[in-house]
């Protein structure tokens, strides 16, 4: 029972991989598949990783990521397009802009404590009307925008020369699999050590080395996938630096012990000399700058800048959270299990769409699935009793 409570949610991500291996014929695992569950879903990992500190604050959230993730787009797209404006500085921009969001939406929010669903509600309905008056209506394409493209991952991969008549692509990957693979077996050794060092409890030998071998083995698999198919997209940098710089923020810093603090209870944690208010306004400040992020790695994946663009992000991030087993009350939740919980709403949503499900009931099938999810999860951790007492 204690090994489903921890892993319940990576238990769940197996079965559907399962699942949809066998109903299409293996094709989900082809490496080309690999590469889309990455570029289509960029901008959930992106988004839900800014998601969970807005949501460890109290289990609050933010609804306007969408919107602003496609104005943010629009602007860089007109600046690029139509103002010719250099690609560089429309990029700095795009990040200026959208933090200055995040910090407008934040002030009120952490200083003059309007409840976040208000705040982030109306920059929702602000921010889609001002995306459509900055297109008017329109689509801009920036397709012509090769640099643009190539930096953000819209479809571009990273040109690797042939080593000693290697394909030098398929070399750089299984390289780099094998060194991440590497690097985190040493990774988790050494945390081990340490807290046996240290006097602490720790996971029991054999579950801990198997469960580090197979995840080792994944990484070792997931790049070779690439390797068959163009190699790495540029944007699986850009989401290794989030979820890297996140996760060490989250976990080993002050900053991030105070969201968790804040989250757990707000009263003691200002009374210990916290400033909450600078919390809220860092969560809030850090989803603007995220959302840009999104914004750019939206429009270059699509060579294009629409109105439409964003819509319903901000529930593919805040369901990845919870998936992820991040607490409805805040305090609770990590990175890593925010990423386990976007890669399943990746893996739904390309699964159903290899199968050739209609869309209004793929809608369907994800909000059973989030239920479910998060059901189980919620039902582990009481050991197993349905009803709450």
């Amino acid at each position: 029972m204690d090994f489903i409570k921890k892993y319940a949610m990576i238990i769940v991500l197996a079965l559907v991989v399962i699942f949809f291996t066998i109903m299409t014929g293996g094709n989900i695992l082809r490496p080309m598949n690999i590469s889309s569950l990455i570029s289509q879903n960029a901008y959930v990992f992106i988004l839900a990783t800014g998601m969970l500190l807005c949501i460890l604050t109290g289990g609050n959230i933010d609804l306007s990521v969408g919107s602003v993730v496609c104005f943010v787009g629009a602007v860089g797209a007109e600046l690029m397009m139509t103002f010719h404006v250099n690609i560089y500085l429309t990029i700095l921009i795009m990040f200026i802009l959208g933090t200055a969001i995040g910090a407008f939406q934040a002030f009120w929010i952490a200083f003059v404590r309007i409840p976040p669903f208000i705040v982030t509600l109306a920059g929702m309905l602000v921010f889609r009307g001002l995306s459509n008056v900055v297109l008017d209506g329109l689509t801009v394409s920036i397709a012509d925008k090769e640099d643009f493209v190539y930096i953000f991952g819209g479809g571009a991969n990273c040109y690797i020369p042939d080593v000693f008549g290697v394909d030098g692509i398929n070399l750089t990957c299984l390289v780099v699999a094998v060194v991440m693979a590497v690097i985190f077996l040493v990774v988790q050794l050494r945390k081990r050590n340490i807290r046996i060092g240290k006097g602490f409890d720790v996971e029991k030998a054999v579950p801990f080395y198997i469960k580090n071998v197979v995840i080792a083995v994944v990484i070792g698999a997931f790049g070779t996938g690439l390797a068959l198919h163009k190699g790495i997209p540029t944007v699986l940098i850009w989401l290794a630096v989030v979820i890297l710089v996140y996760h060490y923020i989250t976990s080993n810093t002050r900053v991030g012990r105070y969201f968790y603090a804040v989250g757990g209870n707000e009263k003691a944690t200002k009374l210990s000399g916290i400033n909450t208010n600078k919390v809220y306004f860092l969560a809030y400040t850090n989803m603007g700058f995220l959302a840009a992020l999104a914004g750019m790695v939206t429009i270059a994946r699509l060579t294009s800048a629409q109105p439409t663009y964003g819509q319903n992000y901000e529930m593919d991030a805040i369901g990845s959270c919870f998936i992820g087993g991040a607490s409805a009350y805040g305090g609770i939740g990590t990175v890593p299990g925010v990423i386990i919980g976007a890669t399943l709403m990746g893996v739904i949503n390309l699964g159903m769409s290899l199968m050739g499900v209609d869309q209004n009931m793929q809608k369907v099938v994800k909000g059973l699935v989030l239920l479910a999810a998060v059901i189980f999860d919620v039902v582990s951790k009481r050991g197993g009793k349905l009803i709450a007492e």
